[in-house]
């Protein structure tokens, strides 16, 4: 089952399912972009539209944008918002979007081999001065097993994943001619002592 198919099945109960790693990112952020120009946002990964809800609020204009016509379907249901458009696209291919003033990236690049790419596409939708953000599953976690799974008919499905080093992340800014502003890991119940579970960026064009 391929990454498409997979989170098309998973839609009817990502949003009930335990998922830690989902709930930290919404405190991530949250956090991370307090203060941030909203006045046009693309969202990459809107998936069933945890982020895009509290960002339509805030933002003039998004552009949501997934490859899950089934969890996007589930976005719509919840965001209803004039501000807000649902855009269908694959984001390996080059992107068409709006000039943004911020790009979000929630959880997705573990998903693509080639991050280059995106970063690259990413810091051409910018506007100068315009913000990047960016938070995964840590590759620490990664390397001690944990991925992107989902029960269904009574077996474990596995969604096809790639680990990206922190260096990666950089280099791959670096090159898109990205600087980077912060850089957080984040833990479960903010216990230090344990795996940080996500790594998040904030980078300006």
């Amino acid at each position: 089952m391929d990454t498409q198919q997979a989170y098309n099945h998973w839609a009817r109960s990502y949003d009930t399912d335990e998922n830690k790693t989902r709930d930290l990112e919404l405190v991530a952020g949250r956090q991370v972009l307090e203060g941030a120009d909203f006045s046009r946002v693309v969202e990459i990964g809107c998936g069933t539209g945890k982020n895009t809800a509290w960002l339509a609020p805030k933002a003039k204009e998004i552009t949501a944008v997934d490859f899950s016509e089934e969890m996007m379907n589930l976005a719509r249901g919840k965001v209803t918002s004039p501000n807000v458009r649902f855009l269908p696209a694959d984001i390996t291919q080059p992107w068409s979007f709006v000039t943004a003033t911020l790009v979000t990236c929630s959880l997705v690049l573990e998903h693509i081999e080639r991050i280059d790419f995106i970063f690259a596409e990413a810091a051409k939708t910018l506007a100068p001065g315009g913000l990047l953000y960016v938070c995964e599953l840590h590759p620490y976690k990664q390397l001690q097993g944990s991925r992107a799974r989902f029960e269904q008919d009574g077996r474990t499905v596995h969604v096809a994943y790639f680990v990206h080093h922190v260096s990666e992340f950089f280099q791959a800014a670096t090159k898109a001619g990205l600087q980077c502003l912060r850089l957080d890991e984040w833990f479960d119940s903010d216990d230090r002592t344990t795996t940080p579970r996500l790594v998040s960026f904030l980078f300006r064009r």
